[in-house]
C-alpha cells in the first residue's frame, strides 16, 4: 500500500469514526495541528480525534484532489459535518519510514 492509498483508508476510518483503524495508521509520537487543535503523542492524538467524533453525528471526509511525494501528501478535502455543514481543508500528512502518520497539519478554507 502506497501512502495515498494508505491516506485514503486513513480517510475512511476517520470518516467511519473509528478510533481503533486510526490507532493503527498513527506512529507513537504522531502530532496533530488545526486550526484549533494541537496534540502531540498517539494517546493526544486519538484523544482529539474522540472529542471531534463526539462532537457531531455524522463527518465524511471526500478527498478532491492528493498530490503525494516520498513521504508525504497533501490532500484537498471536502468534509460535510452533520450531512449539511461543509468545509475546504488541506490536510499536509507525513509518513515516518514505516509508513505509519507522524504529522497532520490540517488547514482550513
Amino acid at each position: 500500500m502506497n501512502i495515498k492509498e494508505k491516506s485514503l483508508a486513513y480517510f475512511k476510518s476517520f470518516s467511519n469514526k473509528n478510533l481503533e483503524e486510526l490507532k493503527i495508521f498513527f506512529s507513537e509520537d504522531v502530532y496533530l495541528r488545526d486550526w484549533e487543535i494541537e496534540a502531540k503523542g498517539i494517546k493526544k492524538v486519538l484523544e482529539a480525534n474522540k472529542n471531534i467524533f463526539d462532537s457531531v453525528e455524522s463527518i465524511n471526509v471526500e478527498p478532491i484532489n492528493i498530490y503525494e511525494n516520498k513521504n508525504f501528501i497533501i490532500a484537498e478535502l471536502e468534509i460535510l459535518v452533520n450531512q449539511i455543514d461543509k468545509l475546504l481543508v488541506v490536510d499536509i500528512i507525513s509518513f515516518d519510514s514505516s509508513f505509519r502518520i507522524n504529522s497532520i497539519k490540517a488547514y482550513k478554507g
